[in-house]
C-alpha cells in the first residue's frame, strides 16, 4: 500500500469512530433526557404517554392526602388553569407545602394520574424555575383570552 492509501484510511476510520462514537453519545442523551410540562399541557395531550417527564406547578390547597401508617401520598398540582392528580410514594421533601411551588418527575397512567417517581419542592417562596414561571403566564393569558373572546361574542348578539 503506498502511503497515500494508509492516510487515507486511517483517516477514514477515525472519522467512522468518530460518527460511531457520536451516535451512542447522543442516543445516551435522548435517552436521559426528561421534559417540563405543565397542568395545561398534560391536559391538552402535549406530554408523551409512555415515558417519563417533569411536572411542575403550584400544590393546591387542602390537596395533601397521606395514607395512615404509610408513605403513599395524593396531591394535585395545578398551573392555575389546569390540574392534574399526583400520587408519590415516599418521604415528600422537608419545603414541601400546599400554596407552594412543586416539581415532580414521573409518569402518566392512562387514567390521567401523574405517577411520581420523584419530587422536589422549591427552596423559598419566591423561586420558581423560569419554564414554569414562562408556563404559567401563558397559561393564565391564554385563559384571559378565551374569557375575553366568550365575553366579546355574548356583546355582539
Amino acid at each position: 500500500m503506498k502511503p497515500r492509501s494508509k492516510r487515507l484510511l486511517l483517516v477514514l476510520t477515525g472519522l467512522m469512530v468518530l460518527g460511531v462514537a457520536t451516535f451512542f453519545v447522543l442516543r445516551a442523551f435522548n435517552e436521559n433526557l426528561v421534559f417540563f410540562y405543565t397542568p395545561s399541557q398534560i391536559a391538552n395531550h402535549e406530554a408523551p404517554a409512555n415515558k417519563s417527564f417533569r411536572i411542575g406547578g403550584m400544590v393546591v390547597d387542602n390537596s395533601l392526602k397521606r395514607e395512615p401508617g404509610g408513605l403513599q401520598v395524593e396531591f394535585i398540582v395545578t398551573d392555575t388553569v389546569k390540574s392534574v392528580p399526583v400520587q408519590y410514594s415516599g418521604i415528600l421533601p422537608d419545603l414541601f407545602k400546599e400554596g407552594k411551588g412543586v416539581v415532580a418527575e414521573g409518569r402518566l397512567n392512562a387514567a390521567g394520574v401523574f405517577i411520581a417517581s420523584q419530587v422536589l419542592a422549591k427552596h423559598d417562596e419566591n423561586y420558581m424555575p423560569p419554564e414554569a414561571k414562562d408556563a404559567i403566564k401563558a397559561a393564565q393569558t391564554n385563559a384571559s383570552n378565551a374569557a375575553k373572546t366568550l365575553q366579546n361574542t355574548d356583546t355582539n348578539k
